[in-house]
């Protein structure tokens, strides 16, 4: 796992709690409106359906939950931002875990309701900075909350994309913390000073060995939007695509980060 960054960025608490009720309730909101066959597409998730990829956005909400019946540990052992380097471990899991709760809940909206009040209750009674034993190490419950913001901002994105016509809502303060949770990842990732990459309005940061910029226009940048950076640093779209599709632009000798993507997988 690469390094822990010496400046982490903190995330307000209330905040980040609002954020994840917003995005949960607009999936659920989508997911009420879905028929039959609409549950039954396919999804850019291996062999998942629909139906299978909301039933994932409960569970990785209630990973919480599940946490939270953890003893909490002695010590933090990793930050927020190392948190994305875990997860692809994890994958088949995740794919085995997911299919059970398809199974054992066919009313989604009642899940995801049950979803939603309990990660209320148990927020209510556990402080912010109660650490949690996760997969990916000791943190904070607050912190672990931007990862679950993270999660149902990533998998929103795959839900519009499996479903035509479907526009679920991104809330705001939920997509600017997932953009700058996976810039900061990229900059632990490749530590440097060599290469700024922007994603406007949320993330500025510098990554890549090589001469340090220090005024005036950087030699070196990356430039996309939230969504774009999204798919880039999660996997769901490739350097070269984005690049022919104009979704991003990147000038200078260090500006071609495509060997550093997915930060996520």
């Amino acid at each position: 796992m690469p390094p822990a960054k010496k400046r982490v960025r903190s995330y307000d608490p209330a905040k980040t709690r609002a954020a994840v009720f917003a995005q949960l309730a607009h999936v659920r909101e989508a997911a009420r409106g879905l028929a039959p066959e609409q549950l039954a597409l396919p999804t850019r998730l291996g062999d998942w359906t629909v139906r299978d990829l909301i039933a994932h956005i409960g569970m990785a909400v209630t990973a919480v939950h599940r946490a939270l019946e953890l003893p909490a540990p002695p010590k933090p052992t990793v930050t927020v931002v190392e948190w994305p380097f875990s997860t692809g471990r994890r994958a088949a899991d995740i794919d085995a875990f997911t299919r059970g709760l398809t199974d054992a809940h066919p009313d989604l909206d009642a899940y995801l309701a049950d979803v939603d009040h309990s990660l209320r209750v148990l927020l209510d009674e556990h402080p912010g900075g109660r650490l949690l034993d996760t997969s990916a190490g000791a943190l904070p419950l607050a912190d672990y909350l931007v990862t679950r913001a993270l999660e149902l901002v990533v998998h929103t994105d795959d839900l519009n994309a499996a479903v035509p016509g479907l526009d679920v809502p991104y809330d705001r303060q939920a997509l600017a913390a997932t953009t700058r949770l996976l810039a900061d990842a990229l900059a632990v990732k490749a530590p440097g000073g060599s290469t700024e990459v922007r994603v406007p309005p949320y993330a500025v940061v510098q990554c890549v060995e090589g001469p340090r910029h220090t005024r005036g226009t950087p030699p070196n940048v990356v430039e996309t939007d939230p969504l774009t950076w999204i798919r880039l640093a999660t996997g769901r779209l490739t350097w070269p695509d984005a690049l022919s599709g104009a979704k991003v632009s990147a000038s200078g000798e260090r500006a071609d980060i495509g060997g550093l993507l997915p930060v996520m997988s």
